[in-house]
């Protein structure tokens, strides 16, 4: 037996009614933001991280994604970012652009196909010398394929979808 939705029946669950309001209040606070409020890269919801607490610095120095610690944070972007160490937070404070992902640490494949993704702080690769992240290993397969064609299409979409660093 097939199931169809109907709206007069979640509509007479009223257990379900509350997610109304408490949904639109959480899509309002994603779209209605300030100039004064703007951010380049937006922290991981549950931990409240940019790269889920990933040195960004480490991607360069070790070649793969390392836990920062609290004892070494910074703030940009409106995101707070930590390291694995003074120097590696010294460097990302002097050039964080070198540093912090492209296209806001969205996903890379997703942009060039016309639509955001977050990217995932663990799939990753280097394009052009700066760090890029991707959704799943396939896109970052897919992407790594026809990387200049793609790199061009995620960077035209990364302004449209506003994946892209205010630098």
């Amino acid at each position: 037996m097939i199931s169809t939705f109907c709206l007069k029946d979640w509509i007479s669950n009223r257990s379900r009614l509350w997610l109304l309001p408490l949904g639109s209040v959480f899509f309002l606070s994603f779209v209605v933001q300030g100039d004064s409020t703007a951010q380049r890269f937006v922290p991981d919801p549950i931990g409240g991280y940019a790269l889920n607490g990933n040195d960004p610095v480490a991607y360069f120095v070790d070649g793969y994604p390392r836990r920062g610690s609290n004892d070494y944070s910074y703030t940009w972007g409106g995101a707070q970012w930590t390291f694995v160490n003074q120097g590696n937070r010294e460097a990302f404070r002097l050039a964080p652009h070198a540093y912090a992902p492209l296209y806001a640490g969205c996903g890379a494949y997703a942009l060039a196909e016309g639509y955001a993704t977050a990217g995932n702080p663990t799939i990753f690769a280097f394009v052009g010398g700066r760090l890029v992240l991707f959704h799943s290993a396939v896109n970052r397969f897919l992407f790594l394929v026809n990387v200049e064609l793609l790199s061009q299409e995620a960077a035209e979409n990364a302004r449209k979808t506003r994946c892209e660093p205010l630098l």
